[in-house]
């Protein structure tokens, strides 16, 4: 009888024990080592975003750093405090206080060889000299670019040890040609510069003109996070509050681009884009650089919502 006990066990023991491994994390080495650069207190998808890397199993994330977007009309004289401040806010919401969150600077760089300092920069040059041999800092920019482009200059032998991932500009695939007045771009051209310029390093762009597809509604928000508390209202009330000042159009907010959160959903399905190489500017030092083409919007937005289902109630 025992024996039959132990052979009708051992399936469901074996199951259990293989289910146990796949809750189980993935080593450090396995993950993607990232730090995301972000403009948190500018608009509205950098909230989402940020709380859609937070507990991602297939990151690494290393740190959030703040960036400044001086061109906004609603810009103060200190608008990287602004993003700091939201930063630290929103991960005391989803307890995760252990993140570091560095601050970056609070003006764009003034010349192409004068990198802005900022405890950013430097946080930026340290990790990715502390990467093992053979892998890859992925460096997220939801902002302007004067964080990454001032590790940069501060020093250059980073480049082969990093990866960037910039949401910026415009872009026609047929034609690449390039339209850099577009709001990140524009808080910082001559650090967007630097990096298109720099001879070596691994750039990836979302660019506004195929992030603009990924949108989320009200309605859906609403059911998802209104009333849940916490990290969910404040999300709520960020999208409510918050005035749009580039458009007229749909003045009760039914719905909002979120053009950050496809950037992150491209690094963790990479499977649900398309990438193609182009050539950089041709006010820019010709070389290659990777494009996103093509997001496949409605399974971006499902695994959003199944993401975050974890820290509502």
């Amino acid at each position: 009888m025992l024996k039959k006990i132990r052979r009708g066990l051992l399936p469901f023991m074996v199951l259990a024990a293989l289910n146990a491994c796949k809750s189980q994390p993935k080593p450090d080495t396995e993950r993607i080592p990232l730090i995301i650069d972000a403009d948190t207190a500018n608009e509205v998808d950098d909230l989402f975003a940020l709380v859609r890397a937070v507990n991602e199993p297939k990151f690494d994330l290393l740190a959030i750093t703040s960036a400044q977007f001086h061109t906004s009309p609603y810009a103060s004289d200190s608008t990287v405090a602004e993003s700091q401040e939201i930063n630290e806010h929103l991960m005391a919401l989803l307890g995760r206080t252990d993140i570091p969150l560095p601050l970056g600077s609070n003006a764009p760089l003034e010349a192409s060889d004068a990198p802005q300092d900022s405890e950013a920069a430097r946080f930026i040059v340290k990790k990715a000299h502390e990467l093992e041999e053979g892998r890859k800092l992925q460096l997220v920019i939801l902002g302007s670019c004067t964080n990454v482009a001032s590790a940069i200059l501060t020093d250059s032998t980073i480049v082969p040890k990093m990866q960037v991932n910039y949401l910026g500009f415009w872009h026609d695939p047929v034609s690449n040609r390039y339209n850099k007045k577009e709001f990140n771009s524009g808080n910082d051209s001559i650090a967007v510069n630097v990096l298109l310029n720099r001879p070596g390093l691994d750039i990836r762009v979302m660019t506004a003109t195929t992030s603009q597809h990924l949108v989320f509604h009200k309605t859906r928000v609403d059911a998802h996070l209104k009333g849940k508390g916490g990290m969910a209202d404040y999300l709520v009330d960020r999208w409510e509050s918050y005035e749009r000042w580039w458009t007229q159009k749909d003045p009760e907010k039914t719905k909002w681009t979120m053009w950050d959160v496809a950037l992150i959903e491209a690094l963790v399905h990479p499977e649900w884009t398309r990438q193609k190489t182009f050539e950089t500017p041709k006010e820019n030092t010709q070389r290659h650089i990777q494009i996103y083409t093509h997001i496949d919007v409605d399974q971006m937005e499902k695994d959003f919502w199944a993401h975050i289902n974890q820290f509502v109630d």
